[in-house]
């Protein structure tokens, strides 16, 4: 089992949509929500995907397949 780190970025029209909720439901991954700034109108969190990597890099390409910006975390550290 893999976990890497994200950071992702929410459109305002996706910041009052359950979009790391359906991600852990669509795909066999485990989310960690590590950090996180959400308003209104901007949105941004680091997240952790646990599971196998194959399944990772599916559950990413289906976050920006909803519209959301998502980049890897150089080194995958998160403090």
């Amino acid at each position: 089992m893999s976990s890497l780190r994200f950071h992702i970025r929410f459109p305002e029209d996706k910041i009052k949509e359950p979009v790391i909720y359906e991600i852990g439901r669509e795909y066999k991954v485990v989310t960690n929500v590590r950090r996180a700034d959400v308003r209104e109108t901007t949105g941004w969190m680091d997240v952790e995907l646990s599971g196998e990597t194959p399944e990772i890099e599916r559950a990413v390409e289906g976050l920006r397949k909803k519209g959301v910006l998502v980049d890897p975390i150089e080194l995958n550290v998160v403090e």
